[in-house]
Parts: C-alpha cells; sequence; structure tokens
C-alpha cells in the first residue's frame, strides 16, 4: 500500500484554463482504490501525488519532470495491474500554438514514490499509452514512433 503522510490536500494547476475540465489536471484510479493525480505549475514542471483511501488522503506533491518551459496540451495518465504511465509535453510559445519541445513519460509501480523517466527532445509529444496486462509493459506510441518501458529494464537508454 502506498506508503508515507497522506494528510495533504489535492493540488491543481496554476495555469489559467477557462472550460472545464482543465487539461492541466489528470487523474486516475486504480483497481485497490488508490488514485494518482497530476498537475502543471507554471515554470516549475510536472507534479504528482497518490491518494491512499485508507488514510482518506493525498500524498504530498512531488515533481515527476522539472522544467520551466510552457506546459503544452495536456496530462494522459493510464492504470493497469498496479502500473502507472503518464506522458506530458512541454515547449516555449506551446499556449500560441508552438510544438512541444519536450516529451516525458513516465511510470511507476507499487508504492507510487519512484517514477522511472523517459524525455524525448523536439517530438510533437506521446498520443497514446497502452499498458500490458500484468503491468510488466507499457507502450507510449504517436504514429509509427513508439517508445516501451519494461518493468525488467525500464526505459531504453537515451544516446
Amino acid at each position: 500500500m502506498a506508503t508515507g503522510d497522506h494528510s495533504y490536500p489535492l493540488r491543481k494547476s496554476d495555469i489559467p484554463w477557462s472550460g472545464s475540465p482543465s487539461p492541466f489536471n489528470a487523474q486516475v484510479k486504480l483497481a485497490d482504490g488508490r488514485r494518482v493525480a497530476m498537475h502543471y505549475m507554471r515554470g516549475k514542471g510536472l507534479f504528482v501525488q497518490d491518494y491512499s483511501p485508507r488514510a482518506k488522503g493525498w500524498s504530498k506533491s512531488a515533481v515527476v519532470y522539472r522544467t520551466k518551459t510552457d506546459a503544452c496540451q495536456g496530462i494522459t495518465l493510464k492504470a493497469k495491474d498496479g502500473t502507472v504511465a503518464a506522458f506530458g509535453d512541454f515547449g516555449r510559445y506551446c499556449a500560441d500554438g508552438e510544438p512541444p519541445t519536450e516529451s516525458v513519460a513516465a511510470v511507476a509501480l507499487g508504492p507510487l514514490t519512484k517514477w522511472d523517466k523517459h524525455l524525448t527532445k523536439d517530438f510533437d509529444g506521446w498520443e497514446k499509452i497502452v499498458v500490458a496486462p500484468g503491468g510488466k509493459k507499457v507502450t507510449f506510441s504517436r504514429g509509427s514512433h513508439t517508445l516501451r518501458w519494461t518493468k525488467a529494464a525500464g526505459f531504453p537508454a537515451t544516446r
């Protein structure tokens, strides 16, 4: 189960958004009742919190990916069999329609306290996440581009 202090409020993005829901906040529920929430903070990056149904509260907000670059598009979260996968995109002038320059993919297991991350630069961003049954493999994709994470090896080494 989740470890640590779960007495914090759920944080939300500080990026203004008209309409609801904001693409700069995302949440997913796990089969055991836990939840994972992610949000962007302007000039700081992508943050995560996990919810403990036992403690009926959220963990302290933690950095998944630190960047001063603007948040782009939204956050996508998927969970299956205890594995949580996410991606988020960042880029200068993204709010003005420029494509992302940083696309981060992240995966966490078990207590959800450690996130394995992979950064792809100058890329339009991932579109889809597939978590394989059993949670041992995650595939991020956009068109013909794919990125695979495995429980045994993590993400491939970056060149």
